[in-house]
C-alpha cells in the first residue's frame, strides 16, 4: 500500500485538520467531537443542513459546508460511520432556531446513528427533520443497506435543499424540496479498479486487469455484474440506460447530468463519459439543462465513475443556480 498518509489511526483527524487551515474562510473544525461547520456558525432564522458520513468520498460531506448548501457536515472513519455523539453536536451546532434538515445517505449505520442522534437533539428541544438519499439504481439491498445506497445524487440533494434554506423556507418546506429531489434523482457507478481503505492495507476486493464490475457500490460494493473491460461508449451506456430507464425519462424533459469520479479517474475520461451520457439521452429526446463533472463522491483512489441523472422542474433548475460557496463547489 502506498498512500500519503502517516498513520491509518489518525488519517481521518489529520485530513480534517488540514481541510479547516486550507479553507478557514469557509469552514471550523471542532476536533472533540470530530465535526465541521460553516465559519461563523449558524445563520440566525435560516432552517439548517447537516449531513455525514464515512471518509473516503471526499469532497462529500464537509466540501460542501459553506453558504448555499450545509451547515455541518460529520466525517466518520473510513467508510464507516460517524456516531450519535459526533453528530448530535453538530445538529445543535446547525441549529439557529428554525430546524435542522439532516440529509442520510442510505446505509444502515448512517441511517441508524443520524437517527439516535436526531433523538438526542429532540429531547434539547431541537426541530429535526431527516430525508434518506437511495439513488443507487444497481442493487435494492447490499452488505451496508436495506434498500437502494444512497451515491452521488447526494450532491443535487445538498444543494438544491440548501439554495432553499437560503432563501428563507421554513423547515418543512426545505425538507420537501429535498424529497423532491430525492423522488427525480437516480445513479449508477462502475469501477475499473479496487481501492484500498488505509486500516485494511489491501484492495477491498479482487478485480482482474481485463475485467470491471458494473453496478458498484462508493464502499466497495459488489454491483450488478462483472464483465470484461470494453469501450467508454459501451460502458456509459451500461451506466445510463438503467439510470433512464427507472427515471422514466420521456422525451422533453429536462434533466441535470452529473458525471462523477470515484476518486482515481481523470477528468479527460470523465468528459468522455459525459459526452457519451450526453447523447443517449439526447437520442431519448431528453434535454441537458444543467451539467456537472468532476470528483464529488469518490471512494479513495478507486478507478471508475458514476452517471447521476435528476429530473428537472423550473424551481429545481433555478435552486441549482442559486449562489453557492463551498470548497468544492461555488458558483
Amino acid at each position: 500500500m502506498k498512500k500519503l498518509i502517516n498513520d491509518p489511526q489518525t488519517v481521518v483527524a489529520e485530513s480534517v485538520a488540514g481541510f479547516g487551515r486550507a479553507h478557514a474562510d469557509l469552514v471550523a473544525v471542532h476536533s472533540d467531537p470530530l465535526f465541521v461547520t460553516r465559519v461563523g456558525g449558524a445563520v440566525p432564522g435560516k432552517v439548517g443542513l447537516v449531513s455525514g458520513g464515512g471518509s473516503g468520498h471526499e469532497p462529500l460531506h464537509a466540501g460542501f459546508v459553506g453558504m448555499g448548501m450545509l451547515d455541518a457536515a460529520v466525517p466518520g472513519p473510513v467508510f464507516t460511520s460517524p456516531t450519535p455523539d459526533q453528530i448530535a453536536p453538530a445538529i445543535a451546532a446547525a441549529d439557529a432556531g428554525a430546524g435542522v434538515l439532516a440529509i442520510v445517505k442510505n446505509y444502515t449505520g448512517d441511517v441508524l446513528n443520524f437517527e439516535t442522534a436526531a433523538e438526542l437533539a429532540d429531547a434539547e428541544g431541537l426541530r429535526v427533520r431527516t430525508v434518506v438519499v437511495a439513488d443507487d439504481v444497481a442493487v435494492e439491498d447490499s452488505l451496508y443497506t436495506a434498500g437502494r445506497r444512497g451515491v452521488a445524487g447526494t450532491v443535487a440533494v445538498e444543494k438544491i435543499a440548501g439554495a432553499a434554506a437560503e432563501r428563507g423556507d421554513g423547515l418543512e418546506q426545505v425538507a420537501e424540496v429535498a424529497e423532491r429531489v430525492i423522488a427525480n434523482v437516480r445513479s449508477m457507478g462502475v469501477a475499473l479498479t479496487a481501492c484500498t481503505v488505509p486500516h485494511a492495507g489491501r484492495p477491498s476486493f479482487d478485480l482482474p486487469e481485463d475485467e470491471i464490475e458494473v453496478g458498484i457500490g462508493i464502499h466497495g460494493e459488489p454491483g450488478r455484474r462483472r464483465v470484461p473491460m470494453t469501450s467508454a461508449d459501451e460502458i456509459t451506456a451500461m451506466l445510463l440506460d438503467p439510470v433512464a430507464d427507472d427515471l422514466g425519462l420521456a422525451a422533453g424533459d429536462q434533466v441535470l447530468l452529473l458525471v462523477n469520479g470515484m476518486g482515481g479517474t481523470p477528468a479527460s475520461e470523465l468528459y468522455v463519459v459525459y459526452g457519451r451520457a450526453r447523447r443517449l439521452l439526447e437520442e431519448r429526446g431528453v434535454e441537458v439543462a444543467r451539467s456537472l463533472v468532476g470528483n464529488y463522491v469518490t471512494s479513495l483512489e478507486m478507478q471508475g465513475a458514476s452517471v447521476t441523472v435528476l429530473r428537472l422542474d423550473e424551481e429545481l433548475a433555478a435552486l441549482w443556480d442559486a449562489p453557492v460557496h463551498t470548497a468544492a463547489l461555488r458558483w
